[in-house]
């Protein structure tokens, strides 16, 4: 009996399983800005899968592709923050609020 296909299965969904919730973390606390980590990552899983051998060549070369697929989903969820389906980080300000801040403390200074 063969359990290298029940193994990566089971590997795969592992991936699918952290990477859902860590897509949202990582835009949460880092923006989308955490995108080439996400890149980076995926080419090296990709690269790595090419020079492994039984399970664990699929199994690198998926991590590699759910983290390529991460690129795009990590813009896809910045969208879905800005529509309001998600929170947005309350520490993080936005470029026209940092300015806005900046121009209310100059006036406060200037009083």
């Amino acid at each position: 009996m063969n359990g290298e296909g029940a193994a990566v299965a089971f590997a795969s969904l592992a991936i699918i399983a952290a990477y859902h919730p860590l897509v949202i973390k990582a835009e949460y606390y880092f923006s989308k800005k955490i995108w080439p980590l996400f890149a980076v990552c995926g080419l090296a899983g990709l690269a790595g899968s090419l020079f492994l051998k039984g399970a664990a060549a699929p199994v690198a070369a998926f991590w590699g592709a759910t983290n390529l697929w991460c690129v795009f989903e990590v813009h896809a969820q910045a969208k879905r923050v800005e529509k309001g389906w998600f929170p947005k980080n309350p520490r993080r300000e936005s470029k026209a609020n940092s300015k806005l801040t900046r121009r209310h403390k100059d006036t406060k200074a200037q009083r």
